[in-house]
């Protein structure tokens, strides 16, 4: 019993450390793109290229993350869906409307 949860908890342990997610693919559309993989040991950044018409989004460790490819911190942030300020705008406008209608 207790060895069990000896490995429950390294398991828990291991998939934190290593639980970073991030959007993977290889395509001519990169609004496409919502295949998400967990990086393995060692690749702690998302990162995004595209070259020739063609977007490529993949796990990648730091030392490798050069220009031109786009590297990030964090899970899913090599996604194609923009979440910056505007559309956070818009979410914030909607729901005060919808609140208020």
């Amino acid at each position: 019993m207790f060895c069990s949860m000896c490995y429950s908890c390294s398991f828990l342990y291991s998939s934190t450390a290593y639980g970073l997610r991030c959007y993977n693919c290889v395509t001519n559309d990169p609004s496409t793109c919502t295949d998400i993989v967990t990086c393995p040991a060692g690749f702690d950044r998302c990162a995004s290229l595209t070259a020739a018409g063609v977007t490529t989004k993949t796990c990648m460790p730091t030392d490798l993350c050069i220009s031109p490819m786009k590297c990030c911190q964090g899970n899913l942030c090599n996604g194609a869906i923009p979440t910056g300020p505007s559309v956070l705008l818009l979410l914030l406008s909607s729901a005060i409307i919808t609140f208020f209608v």
